[in-house]
């Protein structure tokens, strides 16, 4: 009897040991029910996993040695700073002599200005210094993909340069938008317009939006109210309607929700132009007449003095198609909105799970850097690393090692561009810091994008690192920014 009993625990924990190994293979979701898998050797089966990570991460934090045109980058620096190739050289020797940085930076704290003389943000600091003088905002505008729609990270950004600097208001605002019911900065609805994007349409001039809306019918409508989420936002001094084609389109206008409204004759255009409001609006109502073919981009809602911070996001966006920005598109939307800073934000649609090299993204995007410099020369540019990502492996997720890759390559076309590159991986925790983002509801659980208070977290650092580096240029340039 006792025999027997040694034999059937024998065949029960046998039989209990196949039963969790199969566990391993059943299926993520059964239905509408998620499932987690049962995974007895985990520990074994992530220790390659995390290794392989730390060597990249090793390999490519180190000080990349990416030949660069040293000649090209000491001339942009020398022109755009006004200073003599000793003066440069000064500058740098300062930099590292009072912060004792070099090289890449793993935590997201510093910006890594890849600029001859440490200059790449020379413009920005200098309108935020003298913004009281500029008689208009300064201006921010982040190019980016669905990690930043919605205005997540952006909203908190503005909100928070604008409470140290001033100004008001959501900035830029698309007469329609994917994300538009998701934003809470600003309501918008729209009718009666066809809208072109730069991802799918070759044919007409974009510019930094992307996008362009065409009147489809005879009459067209468009609203805008400011969000009430953020005080500096609920209303603005200052609202501007920006169109580039205008044959014979009359608008009507009522403000702040009133019945009431004027009516307006359009001047004919073939170039982006816009129309201003100079009254305390929170809401505006535009209808449209004879307005088949007429073309708009949406409206901006600001003050003329502080900061201002527009959102150009485009979902499934990977950033190369600013290539094809227009340049008298651009030109023109820069006479009269003309930008002090350009953030690049993109990534999210280039990392895939099976590419591991992306030597071809960074010249595609030192090619956008340099076209996106020629179309708006007045404004610095600042280079956006990848965010981290997970894949789940085996029940459990972890960093995607293509993420570290990629990240490396857009350092490496930040440094090759001369411009500031931000470490947004670093800044978020490092490896697998998607996994705590998510555990702490700061990001949605495909592991992927940002959620709202992600977003707020990584305005946070992004705005101190700035403010970090204009501590040096205060410095080096012997002045006091003005608060």
């Amino acid at each position: 009897m006792e025999k027997d009993q040694l034999g059937r625990l024998l065949l029960l924990l046998g039989l209990t040991f196949a039963f969790c190994c199969l566990f391993f293979y059943v299926p993520d979701r059964l239905g509408s029910l998620p499932l987690k898998r049962v995974d007895l050797f985990s520990e074994l089966r992530t220790t390659g996993h995390v290794a392989a990570i730390d060597t990249l991460t090793e390999t490519w934090l180190a000080e990349d040695t990416v030949e660069v045109d040293s000649l090209a980058l000491q001339r942009a620096a020398a022109e755009k700073a006004g200073m003599d190739s000793l003066a440069l050289a000064v500058r740098d020797s300062l930099y590292k002599t009072l912060y004792a940085v070099e090289g890449s930076d793993s935590t997201g704290r510093r910006v890594e200005d890849y600029s001859v003389g440490h200059v790449g943000l020379t413009r920005f600091f200098a309108a935020l210094r003298n913004r009281g003088d500029l008689g208009r905002p300064v201006r921010v505008a982040f190019l980016g993909d669905s990690f930043i729609e919605g205005d997540i990270l952006v909203a908190d950004f503005r909100v928070e340069m604008q409470r140290r600097f001033g100004g008001r208001g959501v900035g830029f605002v698309p007469i329609a938008s994917a994300a538009a019911q998701y934003r809470p900065t600003v309501k918008t609805a729209a009718e009666g317009w066809t809208t072109w994007s730069m991802l799918t349409d070759h044919e007409h001039p974009y510019t930094l939006s992307c996008m362009t809306f065409e009147g489809d019918t005879t009459e067209a409508f468009f609203s805008v109210e400011a969000g009430k989420r953020y005080p500096e936002l609920d209303s603005v001094p200052c609202l501007h309607f920006l169109y580039e084609k205008n044959i014979h389109t009359e608008m009507a206008v009522s403000m702040n929700g009133t019945k009431d409204s004027f009516h307006i004759a359009l001047p004919p255009t073939d170039s982006l132009t816009q129309w201003t409001y100079r009254h305390v609006t929170h809401r505006a109502d535009f209808r449209l007449t004879r307005a088949k073919g007429f073309r708009a981009l949406g409206v901006a809602m600001e003050a003329d003095e502080g900061i201002t911070v527009d959102n150009y996001s485009m979902r499934g966006n990977s950033g190369a198609v600013l290539e094809r920005l227009d340049s008298a598109s651009c030109r023109a939307l820069n006479a009269i909105r003309p930008y002090d800073l350009i953030v690049l934000q993109y990534g999210l649609n280039v990392a895939n799970d099976s590419v591991m090299q992306y030597g071809w993204y960074a010249k595609r995007m030192e090619g956008v850097i340099h076209h996106v410099r020629k179309c708006f020369p007045t404004a610095d540019i600042l280079l956006m690393g990848v965010s981290d990502r997970s894949r789940q492996e085996n029940g459990a997720f972890y960093t995607m090692p293509s993420v570290l890759a990629l990240l490396h390559a857009q350092r490496q076309a930040a440094r090759r561009a001369g411009v500031v590159f931000w470490n947004t991986f670093g800044a978020m925790g490092g490896k697998n810091s998607m996994v705590s983002y998510v555990e702490k509801n700061w990001a949605s659980k495909d592991y992927t994008h940002l959620g709202f208070g992600g977003g707020r977290e990584l305005a946070r650092i992004l705005m101190e690192a700035l403010l970090e580096e204009m501590k040096f240029y205060e410095e080096a340039d012997g002045h006091e920014t003005k608060e």
